[in-house]
């Protein structure tokens, strides 16, 4: 299956760059750069491609980010610490992100002769981001099939959509992802701050998963911290 990866540079992206690589023909990689504060992802997406040997193409979208105003991802919003399944997590939203980056990346698909788009959302999201569901996933796969009737037939590949995080951490180090070529932390600063949302999942997902942690934080033990305030 020829597959256009759309990866951010982030650990399950890069995870699944890693498995398409393995087991479907890795076409390249989609990035898009829509104004987040946290664009430094988009250097680890490049490194995960240059180590694959594909393409990876970024494609800028920064003032359709401007528009999609006041998600603490693009705005001169504070990024909250905690846990990420806490309600203070929904200031992430980007509203449509999916939908539209999704959208851009089947016409690339399209026109490229690609069989599919493979994207990393995963069972974690479902709480705060309604475009990572499998409803939607479901929906915007029929969409597609009628947007490309006749021209082209692209399947949304989301390996991932039923899992969990540690469950991607597994799987990344089956197909021997370098964690540490990877950036989750919101916040992109010069190291993972380790008390935000996604520093949270992330060091938690390691401990689940049993696999050794190699990212480097600023505050490593907050997320005992965040998990024991959600009664886990």
């Amino acid at each position: 299956m020829k597959t256009i990866v759309i990866c951010s540079g982030g650990l399950d992206s890069v995870s699944l760059a890693h498995r398409v690589a393995a087991e479907h023909v890795l076409m390249g990689l989609l990035s898009f750069d829509y104004g987040q504060r946290h664009a430094k992802e988009l250097e680890f997406a490049a490194a995960c491609a240059q180590r694959l040997g594909v393409a990876h193409r970024v494609v800028d979208i920064r003032q359709i980010g401007a528009a999609l105003s006041g998600s603490a991802l693009t705005d001169d919003v504070a990024v909250p610490d905690g846990h990420y399944a806490e309600e203070t997590m929904r200031i992430t939203v980007v509203p449509n992100r999916n939908a539209i980056m999704l959208a851009i990346a089947f016409g690339m698909a399209a026109a490229e002769k690609a069989d599919a788009v493979a994207t990393a959302v995963h069972g974690g999201d479902h709480f705060i981001y309604p475009d990572c569901r499998p409803g939607f996933i479901e929906a915007f796969q029929a969409m597609q099939d009628r947007a490309l009737e006749g021209y082209a037939e692209v399947k949304l590949y989301t390996p991932y959509v039923e899992g969990s995080k540690a469950d991607i951490v597994r799987d990344g180090a089956r197909h021997g992802t370098p964690f540490a070529e990877t950036w989750s932390c919101y916040k992109g600063g010069a190291r993972h701050c380790g008390r935000c949302g996604t520093c949270v999942e992330r060091r938690e997902a390691f401990h689940l998963a049993g696999v050794v942690d190699p990212t480097v934080y600023e505050d490593r033990d907050f997320w005992l911290t965040a998990v024991a305030g959600r009664g886990a």
